[in-house]
């Protein structure tokens, strides 16, 4: 009689541990940075609004699926004459591009919580293909995942005239976030 018993407890046990899938993002929690240099000075800023659609097993890494959208408009250097200028047409020119796009194509397990994202980064109607190094640190019902990669600009058009010479901004941007993820 006790046999069944302790089989069936360890089988509910086993079904409450299963790995979750994680489907939305808290967007409040999560953030994404840049540093960028302008005569070799640090420029941080954030971009404050953006969104995400996402299917993400971290025991399934393979069947993973998402895109991540950036409305280029809500960058925030902490400087509003920054501001105005990376909106314009020699920069992000949001008239014409109002947001950046980055299309999930492939995420492997390195082990211990790391996985390497691949995928397309969309800015200006110019692609290029991005691999992001990442951490996922899971807790509860949620989990954050952690990552910083560099952008080369003007392979993506930013920043044109003046703004072109790398000696005057530098054609690296790092770019760090933070998702915060969720059932």
């Amino acid at each position: 009689m006790r046999l069944p018993a302790v089989a069936a407890a360890l089988l509910l046990s086993c079904a409450c541990v299963q790995a979750t899938e994680y489907r939305r993002l808290d967007l409040a929690a999560s953030h994404i940075r840049f540093t960028s240099r302008q005569m070799g000075v640090p420029v941080d800023g954030a971009f404050r609004k953006f969104d995400a659609s996402l299917a993400f097993d971290p025991d399934a890494p393979a069947a993973a699926r998402g895109q991540l959208r950036i409305d280029l408009s809500s960058v925030d250097t902490g400087l509003r004459e920054i501001d105005d200028e990376v909106v314009s047409a020699q920069w992000f020119d949001v008239r014409r591009h109002p947001d950046a796009r980055f299309e999930m194509r492939q995420i492997q397990s390195q082990g211990a919580g790391r996985f390497q994202v691949s995928g397309v980064l969309s800015i200006k109607g110019i692609s290029q293909p991005v691999v992001v190094n990442t951490v996922l640190k899971a807790g509860g019902k949620q989990a954050v995942m952690e990552g910083t990669f560099v952008m080369k600009r003007l392979d993506f058009g930013i920043g044109g005239g003046v703004w072109g010479d790398v000696r005057v901004v530098a054609n690296e941007v790092t770019v760090q976030f933070q998702l915060v993820l969720e059932p």
